[in-house]
């Protein structure tokens, strides 16, 4: 099992554990800090589709489907469309979601709807759902996008309603015994399975194999050898004599040679040669101890399949920030002008979070490349590029991106760990009542939507993610994968209006780190707003999109904003 880090809090780790379970799956020079990957702009779209029958999760008008060039992934865009009486926009809206969310926080219900009442203003508005979020899909066919669309959305709100149950409940017994880990030749050794070495070494050679060629394109040298040690240390602990680990050490030296060298033209061979050799010695090691073990074989298979979901996971949760920034919003953007075809070409843009964060990192990498960005005005909700003199509560999640544990931990399963927290954080004796806060300020969202929120809103984050991502809290800000580029250096050279809000009880992106981003900006184009009062209101981190109050004290500042900069 993956090592949750002892850094995060007891309450907090434990729900991770049972959250776990449920998931499913340049050169650099010194000049080179300025340098960056220009980002793809995408002209044709044959192979996005809108969907005929909208899954029971989407409650847009319309799901349509945007391929992200050279790979399998197809986004999801939810799309509103302005009722007949509203006044005429020149430009589309595109919403953007935090870290690890999809759409929903932006269509809670009819009452709380930020999508909607901007589609209500005139705006004919769409939300991106980024790769592995929400109903975004990864499918190489196209005619496979609405049946994956429908299996996505039947999981999301299967899971929430089973959350919902087990939060209903207020007592749960748990009195059933602790199962032993070790069985022993004694009356049942008649039900064990035999030792079928030819299974478990054709198991281990391909697990072998596999680190040495097909990871070579998610893991470097040092990431492949690393998982490697951490195999061998796990079916180290399966030798019961201690006079094997000698014979063992130099079978574990010469794999992890082989490994290494992935050009040998005969490494299948070697590798399982010296696989049978440590099937053998784990065989002989069984048999030279009394009572003989009988599970050995049921237990290096259980450790030979912890393995393999562990390396599933990296190589399915592969992306980080700039997958986001230079391929995922681009082909977003270009799609939404391609069917909207705004006049000058450009649209609105709204983030949320990690949302606005994006919008930010865009604006500063077309100002270093001298490129317009095709948005006419932006609006940025809870957002900074730099958390350093901040206080804020994603500082947990900075032990999970250690690169080494990222390899131990490489998904966050965010939505299944707040499903699982959420018992504890709703009903006596509100062990993680601390969680709602990080989420709403106290009486601002209505309980029904909460709970929507924290059951149908969150997704699973590739620590690859968490790792550029908390880039934030060092000194410069956040960069770009390389190390070299800082996304708040050129933000002064931008020419597109800025309007970025905060909330007073915000924990997750406190109102001073949004200051820090704010006065990067030249002063005649941004407009800063902190919501909230000394004596309340009080907006936390989802106040400022779904909170009772936003539709009143939020929407209207963003749609002023919106309509000043709306001439064509």
């Amino acid at each position: 099992m993956a090592t949750i880090p002892p850094q995060l809090p007891l309450a907090t780790r434990s729900a991770l554990r049972r959250a776990s379970s449920s998931v499913h799956f340049f050169t650099s020079t010194s000049s080179f800090r300025h340098r960056a990957t220009k980002l793809f702009l995408p002209r044709a779209f044959s192979s996005s589709v809108k969907l005929p029958t909208k899954p029971p999760l989407c409650t847009a008008d319309e799901l349509h489907y945007v391929s992200v060039p050279n790979s399998d992934w197809r986004l999801a865009l939810w799309r509103y469309f302005p009722p007949p009486q509203t006044p005429t926009r020149n430009h589309p809206l595109l919403l953007l979601s935090g870290v690890g969310t999809n759409a929903i926080g932006y269509d809670l219900s009819p009452g709380c709807s930020f999508a909607r009442h901007m589609s209500a203003q005139g705006f004919e508005t769409w939300i991106l759902e980024v790769r592995g979020a929400g109903l975004s899909t990864r499918v190489s066919d196209l005619k496979d996008v609405e049946d994956s669309a429908h299996e996505l959305s039947h999981q999301i709100q299967s899971t929430a309603k089973a959350a919902a149950k087990e939060a209903q409940v207020t007592e749960i017994a748990d009195t059933a015994p602790p199962a032993s880990d070790v069985s022993v030749v004694g009356e049942e050794a008649s039900s064990a399975s035999a030792w079928d070495e030819s299974k478990i070494v054709a198991r281990l050679t391909a697990t072998f194999m596999r680190l040495s060629e097909r990871l070579s394109g998610f893991l470097s040298e040092g990431q492949s050898l690393f998982m490697s040690a951490k195999l061998f240390d796990k079916i180290a602990m399966l030798l019961e004599d201690s006079r094997m680990y000698e014979r063992f050490n130099e079978i574990r030296s010469k794999l992890l040679s082989l490994i290494e060298s992935r050009q040998n033209s005969g490494l299948g061979n070697q590798i399982r040669e010296l696989t049978q050799r440590l099937v053998d010695l784990l065989d002989d090691g069984q048999k030279s101890v009394s009572p003989q073990l009988i599970d050995l074989q049921e237990r290096l298979t259980s450790t030979i399949e912890d393995f393999q979901k562990q390396l599933d996971l990296i190589v399915k949760y592969d992306w980080d920030f700039d997958n986001y920034l230079e391929e995922d919003v681009p082909a977003a953007i270009e799609y939404v002008r391609a069917q909207c075809k705004p006049k000058d070409g450009k649209l609105f843009a709204i983030g949320h979070s990690m949302g606005g964060i994006l919008l930010y990192a865009m604006l500063s990498r077309c100002a270093f490349e001298g490129r317009e960005p095709c948005l006419a005005a932006v609006a940025t909700l809870a957002s900074s590029l730099d958390y350093t003199t901040s206080d804020s509560a994603l500082k947990l999640l900075i032990p999970l991106a250690d690169p080494a544990q990222a390899l131990s931990v490489p998904v966050v399963p965010l939505g299944a760990l707040l499903a699982a927290a959420y018992p504890l954080s709703s009903r006596p004796p509100y062990v993680l009542s601390w969680l709602n806060d990080l989420i709403s300020a106290t009486d601002m969202m209505h309980p029904e939507q909460l709970e929507k929120l924290v059951l149908n809103n969150f997704c699973t984050i590739p620590a690859k993610l968490l790792i550029q991502l908390t880039t934030a809290f060092r000194e410069g800000g956040l960069r770009d994968r390389s190390g070299e580029f800082y996304y708040k250096d050129h933000l002064s050279s931008t020419t597109v209006p800025v309007l970025a809000l905060a909330g007073d009880r915000d924990l997750i992106c406190p109102p001073i780190a949004v200051e820090d981003t704010v006065k990067l900006f030249p002063e005649n184009l941004v407009t800063y707003k902190l919501l909230g009062e000394p004596d309340g209101p009080h907006y936390a981190h989802y106040d400022l999109v779904g909170g009772r109050l936003a539709v009143e004290q939020v929407y209207p500042c963003i749609t002023e904003f919106l309509s000043h900069h709306d001439s064509a």
